[in-house]
């Protein structure tokens, strides 16, 4: 696989474009951008995560959530230090969240390692939390986090319905709801309701900035002022005030500008992109994709399949989606698709055929 990765990011590093994935530009190019956009907006540097971009991010996201944020470097440093503020409040250490939670998944036992969270699963394996989820998981409880979308298995999101009573049943309970929301850019298309609307629901929310918004690194936690200035605390204590965050900060502000007004679009042509799928012999997961980002299953040979992906890369001259890896049923294969902008210049039934040739040949 190794050797696969290496030759992928070579094709991948001269191609001409993407079709699944964010448009591809060199490092060059990127930061270029971003200093016409400091330009226009007449910014100075930031210092240690306060003032210049970073002041205005948080303004702008203030603006589309209807609370307070604060800028982090990382979602990982971000999320621990919500439920660390969290759990100091209630005087307790136990958390709910699903198995699947990139918490648990991702992060090489850091939660627990580092601030000795004890983990209760509030769902196991593809399935969405709700408010029954909750009700299973019996005494005290520090937080509830949960996953908007549950990436890990094909970006699920419950019904806007199941998310309210979820809230309710957590504030019922007196329980903290964070969520983490690093793609809830991309799921408020699924639920149609204002960013605000759904933050209303949640007591934190984490978002990141170089998903869905492509932008460099960087999250921001969302939240009442009294809760971030606690979380801003542990972002001192995890070395998370770093001397320089424009690059990012601005980066974030291109995506919130450039990416998020066209997040409809891309829903609906992954949607487009998965009615096509069926009849070619691959399974697309959920059938009705609920964010621009989701799975893909059919039957093959992992390395025949990567090795077909490369040859139409070297063909086309485009990066047609990433790797396919070994799915738990023997014979079958699994890829993630990312809708991004770039793939709204091509027809779904074009693309479902290239993504055909290379899982089945």
């Amino acid at each position: 696989m190794s050797d696969f990765m290496s030759r992928f990011r070579d094709l991948a590093a001269v191609a001409d474009g993407t079709v699944l994935w964010h448009p591809i530009e060199t490092p060059g190019a990127t930061l270029r951008r971003l200093a016409d956009l400091a330009d226009e907006l007449d910014v100075r540097w930031d210092s240690y995560g306060a003032r210049g971009p970073v002041e205005v991010l948080e303004g702008r996201l203030a603006e589309l959530f209807g609370r307070p944020a604060a800028f982090f470097p990382s979602g990982v440093m971000a999320q621990q230090s919500a439920l660390r503020v969290w759990c100091d409040r209630a005087g307790t250490r136990r958390v709910a969240m699903p198995d699947l939670s990139h918490l648990l998944v991702h992060e090489m036992d850091g939660p627990r390692r580092l601030h000795g969270f004890e983990v209760e699963h509030l769902t196991s394996g593809p399935e969405v939390a709700t408010a029954e989820s909750l009700k299973g998981v019996v005494g005290t409880l520090g937080a509830v986090l949960v996953e908007l979308p549950l990436r890990d298995a094909g970006c699920l999101l419950p019904t806007w319905e199941q998310l309210v009573q979820l809230s309710t049943a957590a504030r019922d309970r007196r329980v903290p709801l964070h969520v983490d929301g690093a793609r809830i850019w991309e799921s408020q298309p699924h639920w149609n309701r204002p960013l605000a609307e759904i933050a209303a629901l949640t007591d934190s929310m984490y978002v990141s900035f170089y998903k869905g918004l492509g932008g460099l690194a960087g999250a921001a936690l969302v939240g009442a002022e009294d809760f971030l200035a606690e979380a801003r605390v542990w972002r001192t204590r995890m070395g998370g005030t770093i001397f320089r965050s424009t690059p990012e900060a601005l980066a974030a502000l291109a995506g919130l500008r450039d990416l998020l007004p066209r997040m409809a679009e891309c829903h609906a042509w992954a949607q487009a992109l998965a009615a096509e799928l069926p009849g070619l012999g691959i399974t697309p997961n959920p059938t009705e994709p609920h964010t621009p980002t989701f799975l893909l299953h059919a039957a093959g040979d992992e390395d025949e399949v990567n090795e077909r992906l490369l040859a139409v890369m070297e063909r086309d001259r485009l990066q047609v989606g990433g790797p396919w890896w070994a799915a738990r049923e023997p014979g079958r294969v699994t890829t993630e698709v990312v809708v991004s902008t770039p793939a709204l210049a091509h027809e779904p039934a074009q693309v479902a055929k290239r993504l055909a040739e290379i899982a089945l040949g």
